[in-house]
């Protein structure tokens, strides 16, 4: 755990940042390479980014108030938090389906604004999601955020005495994630290259992803108690449900189109 990365006079650089925004560049690099294959030029993809950018992050915040708005502003230890605690995403607190929202929604705004394919453009942002949440994750690792549950298996994780965990050894969920999240990337490339029909990448995208993070899920030790369900299922999974819906049902009606072009 190392929540600063360097310090420029009296501004502090966070290393969720600069990891947050690593994944974004990476993202949208390999995005527009991909782009290419389905002409889709690279500038294109790189214009979308800002729009991108600003719907994800939006959304993953007003998720994470919305989601833990009583350890922001009614923790007994933490009284009198100002209402600017909103927007202090530097020290994190970022709930990635909320950016998965908000991002799909700014997407769609752009696709619909430069006239561009809407499937298309899809499939090559999709593999790009997955890998440019690889580094985000670690920058939770590093910020000692959406950490899991106590365990003693040989490669559990111990962050400072001062942390929630108290020192104790819990499931590296963040280094989970990302490895996961790099082979769906994997996974999610090689697709985009024999596609049978255009957004079969997105929808797919969707599918794995609810079903990895499900899996992660089982391991988190950082939601309030109040915040299990039955003890083990989190709110990350009643989403996931929904996502996993969402997935299966474009992935059943995209396939009834005509097939995509071989690339």
């Amino acid at each position: 755990m190392q929540q600063i990365a360097f310090q420029i006079g009296s501004f502090t650089i966070h290393w969720y940042g600069v990891l947050l925004a690593v994944g974004m560049l990476i993202g949208l690099w390999t995005a527009s390479r991909r782009g290419m294959r389905d002409k889709i030029s690279p500038e294109k993809i790189f214009d979308a980014g800002a729009w991108l950018i600003i719907g994800a992050i939006v959304g993953a915040r007003a998720l994470y108030v919305v989601s833990y708005w009583d350890r922001l502003f009614k923790d007994p230890l933490y009284p009198n938090v100002p209402w600017t605690e909103i927007f202090m995403i530097q020290r994190g607190g970022l709930v990635y389906y909320g950016g998965l929202i908000g991002g799909t929604l700014a997407g769609l705004l752009y696709v619909w604004k430069s006239k561009l394919p809407l499937w298309k453009f899809a499939d090559a942002l999709a593999p790009s999601i997955a890998l440019g949440y690889v580094p985000g994750r670690l920058g939770c690792l590093m910020n000692g955020c959406c950490f899991g549950r106590e365990t003693g298996v040989p490669w559990a994780i111990h962050f400072p005495k001062e942390h929630e965990t108290h020192g104790l050894g819990v499931h590296p969920t963040q280094v989970y994630d990302s490895l996961l999240n790099l082979g769906l990337y994997v996974g999610l490339a090689l697709l985009h290259r024999r596609k049978n029909f255009d957004g079969q990448v997105f929808a797919s995208y969707f599918l794995c992803y609810a079903v990895t993070r499900s899996l992660v899920e089982t391991f988190r030790g950082d939601y309030p108690p109040q915040q299990y369900l039955g003890g083990v299922v989190t709110p990350a999974h009643l989403v996931s449900i929904l996502i996993f819906s969402v997935g299966a049902g474009l992935y059943w009606k995209l396939r009834q189109q005509k097939p995509a072009r071989a690339a």
